[in-house]
């Protein structure tokens, strides 16, 4: 297996890159959280993945092992396949992953494109212990972090707000000031709706 590359950058786009080592171009898809974290600098090192199935070979690039390694566990669940991981790791940053499945937040991972409910209780079932052994997690404030979050989003559609925008404005916070409580993520929410 191909553990890292590392040379000049190509290529950038937001699902792949093309890394040149030595002459040699290789395309690399790769994660929206990943693309965020690439560096300005022309010379990179990526993380890499290699998927072989019988029609063809696929590496997917990451800034960060942490995200690679969740990435290998996600595949490892039946009925995710690494397009599906890919989204799960684009659609939230790879410690919002870990928090819903740690907490068991079964609408979060739901919340995803191309994963049902099924999928969602799978994916959770097959991947809690690990997650809470790989990164030494708490449940405690695993599960304060998303009653924050669903305390808010509730409060904000009782106000009146659409759910998926509220759920944006709501996420993007908890990114940034993830200690915060659930007054300041409502009220730091209503600025931005």
């Amino acid at each position: 297996m191909i553990a890292h590359l590392q040379g000049r950058l190509a290529e950038k786009l937001p699902t792949e890159v093309v890394i040149d080592c030595n002459g040699v171009g290789y395309q690399l898809h790769i994660s929206l959280h990943t693309y965020s974290l690439l560096p300005d600098s022309e010379n990179i090192k990526l993380y890499t993945f290699l998927q072989v199935k019988e029609d063809a070979h696929t590496l997917f690039g990451f800034v960060e092992k942490s995200e690679r390694e969740l990435f290998k566990l996600l595949i490892s669940v039946s009925g995710i396949g690494a397009g599906t991981a890919r989204t799960m790791l684009s659609s939230m940053a790879p410690k919002q992953v870990i928090q819903a499945i740690a907490s068991g937040d079964i609408a979060t991972i739901q919340s995803i494109k191309g994963i049902g409910n099924k999928t969602a209780q799978r994916v959770i079932l097959d991947l809690k212990d690990k997650v809470l052994k790989l990164y030494d997690l708490e449940e405690v404030s695993v599960s304060a972090y998303n009653t924050n979050k669903d305390e808010a989003l509730s409060a904000l559609e009782v106000l009146g707000f659409n759910k998926k925008l509220a759920e944006k404005a709501i996420d993007k916070i908890i990114k940034e000031t993830p200690e915060a409580n659930v007054e300041t993520i409502i009220k730091q929410a209503l600025k931005n709706l």
